[in-house]
């Protein structure tokens, strides 16, 4: 063997060592990381890029070979079982791949451009995830990838659950629906805590747009648009209701609820009143007495805000 051949052969050894007391250093930390998430009921893994159909993309495009950013990379199309959600390996059998990375990385050999798919914000791997270990464990900021961008009316979050998902697309659905976006820019973020909830708001508009047209005030017009019904509805229901949330502080008696769901029950809360009295009770009315008899007593509410700080789904200031 030549001396070039022997000064290789050491070199690609000496890295490879390097590497393999790496990625058995990243696998302890791995396993701290598993007990810090079950102490915390936090997720601790990669989001399956097939989470990503409840989303209801439209289509996709390709945007080339760009630099993203490793933080914003959180899942994997098949490999997100073999690391944790910081990007590091599980599994002992994953050791010599990683090796084989790292200690290229070691050597200077420049590395292809991984793959991924880009929804929202965030990326998901379809082909590199070892190079993205080893780049997140190295505290790099940016890697070379090939970008393919799934058009969607709703972006995921970094912390979503499939729960969280599911709902999302739903509200892609809503908004395809009623183009809310489109005739309302900027509106009011409308997302429930529990799936199937849209249809709900589907039937109050429609109910809004029967009622509107039956307005005497409206004899002889042509028949009110679902475009009026929606921005009527928006307006005049559920932008009301949001703002006596507000005036009466009641989200903060609901830790972990969302305007949209005290949305639906204060309306269902007002029409029960309205039988009850004979009489439209107004918005109003309705909110405050849903917060009076409703709300949870303080001591179950601080319960349910110590477990969503500890699962990171509160605002410490909330």
């Amino acid at each position: 063997m030549s001396l070039p051949e022997q000064c290789s052969t050491a070199t690609d050894t000496r890295a490879r060592s390097t590497a393999r007391g790496e990625v058995e250093r990243a696998r302890l930390m791995s396993d701290v990381r598993d007990l810090v998430a079950i102490l915390r009921r936090q997720p601790n893994e990669l989001l399956p890029f097939e989470w990503i159909r409840h989303l209801a993309p439209l289509g996709e495009h390709s945007l080339g070979v760009v630099p993203i950013e490793v933080a914003h990379i959180i899942g994997s199309v098949d490999r997100y079982r073999e690391f944790d959600r910081h990007y590091l390996p599980k599994e002992k059998h994953l050791d010599e791949r990683w090796i084989g990375v790292r200690s290229a990385q070691l050597q200077g050999k420049e590395l292809p451009p991984i793959q991924v798919y880009k929804v929202g914000e965030l990326y998901f791997v379809k082909d590199g995830n070892h190079r993205v270990s080893v780049a997140r464990r190295q505290g790099q900021a940016y890697i070379d990838a090939h970008v393919i961008e799934l058009n969607v009316t709703v972006p995921p979050e970094e912390s979503d659950t499939l729960v969280d998902l599911i709902i999302k697309g739903e509200y892609a659905q809503f908004l395809r629906a009623t183009s809310l976006d489109l005739l309302m820019p900027g509106h009011r973020e409308i997302l429930f805590t529990t799936p199937g909830r849209y249809d709900k708001l589907l039937e109050h508009i429609r109910t809004r747009q029967y009622f509107l047209d039956r307005k005497p005030e409206r004899a002889g017009l042509p028949p009110v648009t679902w475009e009026e019904a929606v921005v009527s509805w928006y307006t005049r229901l559920y932008v009301r209701i949001v703002e006596n949330l507000e005036l009466h502080h009641v989200m903060f008696r609901f830790p972990g609820r969302t305007e949209a769901d005290l949305y639906l029950w204060i309306m269902d809360h007002r029409y029960f009143l309205t039988q009850k009295y004979g009489h439209d009770v107004g918005s109003e009315e309705a909110t405050r007495d849903f917060r009076k008899h409703y709300a949870p007593p303080a001591y179950k509410r601080l319960g349910q805000r110590v477990q969503l700080l500890l699962r990171g789904k509160l605002d410490p200031a909330m």
